[in-house]
């Protein structure tokens, strides 16, 4: 059994991006593992201030939701990033929470497997490209974990248009294959 922590980063509940979520959820869950879903819908996340002050405190200086997460994230055997792709890109406030846990670098991680699940109106094959260079960047920081494994879900934008879509499914079969 592995610790699994999901982090939906669309500000939308129901987004197509939290179902591709919640559908790993599921699927993580179905094959016996310990799974937590955090939404970033009301998290209060503010922008890092690039004072380094985190590397010689061990977590953010600045008070809110972002020290509570990286705690379960140093803790959690896998990672899941969930995000919408606005213009080509991860949502805004993924790359937000991604920097402020500059925290980590310095800290022993549990961490090996990284996925990245990603949903976008456009459906052309280097849609989510930047998204994943970018979570690649943070990987990169950490040696003992990796990209484990990406899904992306492109021809949908309207709220809850991916319903019905067989990427559902392979977000399921993704968080299932986790062992």
């Amino acid at each position: 059994m592995k610790k699994v922590i999901v982090i939906s980063t669309s500000l939308r509940r129901g987004s197509n991006s939290d179902m591709l979520a919640d559908q790993f959820v599921e699927g993580a869950k179905s094959a016996g593992n310990e799974v937590e879903k955090i939404s970033l819908v009301g998290k209060n996340i503010q922008f890092c201030k690039g004072c380094l002050g985190c590397q010689k405190l061990g977590r953010c200086v600045i008070n809110d939701d972002v020290n509570d997460i990286m705690a379960k994230v140093l803790k959690a055997d896998v990672v899941c990033w969930a995000t919408p792709i606005y213009y080509y890109e991860m949502s805004g406030q993924m790359k937000t929470l991604i920097d402020r846990m500059n925290a980590m670098y310095e800290q022993d991680y549990a961490f090996r497997d990284v996925y990245l699940l990603t949903a976008a109106a456009e459906d052309e094959e280097q849609t989510p490209k930047r998204a994943e260079t970018g979570l690649t960047g943070w990987i990169d920081c950490y040696p003992k974990s990796r990209l484990a494994g990406t899904l992306f879900c492109g021809g949908v934008n309207d709220a809850r248009e991916i319903e019905g879509n067989p990427k559902l499914q392979e977000a399921f079969d993704l968080g299932k294959s986790i062992g």
